[in-house]
């Protein structure tokens, strides 16, 4: 699998609007759900089933359950080599457990969907940025 496959498929769903636990292209889906759809289609089915979670990203308490999740499934990378076709992982609280992952599309891109808006691709600016605490590639890519 090629980085700019990555980067098409999840393109494909800009302008899905966010619905929590959902991962259907152009129906609904949050962050997960792009990702996990953008798995579907670049990898083959999903690796396991998805507990429960929560909504709430301003919760500063709980397990890591995103960051255990991907480290099963991605290859850990440090967050200033990620790249387009890469994931990246965010706390949306500093002192909270990460919650947030896109997927990188450019230099300084990011597509992603998060409460209140439709999967976007948006700038990776400072605000992001700050808030990185991981990153991941997808198994078997190739450059």
């Amino acid at each position: 699998m090629r980085r700019e496959a990555i980067v098409e498929a999840a393109r494909a769903w800009i302008g899905t609007p966010y619905r929590h636990q959902a991962s259907t292209s152009g129906a609904g889906a949050d962050c997960l759900g792009m990702l996990r759809g953008v798995w579907r289609t670049c990898v083959g089915p999903e690796p396991e089933t998805l507990p429960a979670y929560a909504a709430d990203w301003s919760d500063v308490t709980g397990p890591e359950a995103l960051l255990s999740a991907l480290r099963r499934h991605f290859i850990e990378i440090p967050v200033l080599h990620a790249r387009a076709g890469d994931v990246l992982v965010f706390r949306m609280a500093l002192e909270a457990p990460a919650r947030h992952c896109a997927i990188v599309s450019a230099q300084d891109r990011i597509v992603h969907a998060w409460w209140g808006h439709s999967v976007a691709e948006t700038r990776l600016g400072p605000w992001w940025q700050r808030r990185a605490v991981a990153a991941f590639q997808f198994p078997n890519l190739e450059d």
